[in-house]
């Protein structure tokens, strides 16, 4: 029997509790170094950067920092954070206990800017029209279809009955009853 982690999906598997755990230590750290403030690298000076997310490799050896510069996207930020990152894998050595320092690198997270696109798309007036179309006054489904009979003239609950099953041998069904 496998142990798989995450999705039953095969191919699928999630990150490990571990790996979350430990992106989530390093967020904490990164935060707290970025809070701090005390770089040498001048594009780094002044700079406000939240860490939104930290994904860890299986074998927790190289990590990606989700990050968003406040007021705004600044690629020149990325790049300084990406070029001080030894620095940031030293500091990180030092605040979390694991037996070796990831690899870090940085990239813009981009989720913020997904989810203002699908908000922008949800409540454009065609995009509302069409989902509030099939709404009553409450706010609840409308009945589609309407009609209280299927187009055999019988009951439209679900059920099926003899003339609704496909006959799967090709033989007469009226023959084989006795009639």
């Amino acid at each position: 029997m496998s142990r798989g982690r995450g999705s039953t999906k095969p191919g699928h598997t999630g990150p490990s509790q571990r790996q979350l755990r430990v992106g989530e230590e390093i967020r904490h750290a990164l935060a707290d170094i970025l809070r701090r403030g005390d770089f040498r690298d001048p594009g780094l000076q002044d700079v406000n950067v939240t860490v939104t997310e930290v994904r860890v490799s299986p074998d927790l050896k190289n990590a990606t920092a989700f990050v968003m510069p406040l007021g705004g996207g600044h690629p020149e930020v990325i790049a300084a954070l990406n070029h001080a990152a030894p620095f940031f894998r030293a500091q990180i050595a030092h605040a979390v206990r694991l037996q070796h320092a990831p690899r870090i690198g940085f990239q813009e997270d981009t989720s913020f800017a997904y989810a203002d696109r699908i908000d922008r798309l949800l409540h454009d007036p065609a995009v509302a029209r069409d989902i509030t179309r099939d709404l009553d006054a409450e706010g609840v489904p409308l009945e589609r279809g309407g009609a209280e009979n299927d187009e055999d003239g019988g009951e439209a609950d679900g059920d099926l009955d003899a003339r609704d099953v496909p006959d799967l041998d090709g033989g007469d069904r009226e023959g084989r009853r006795g009639a």
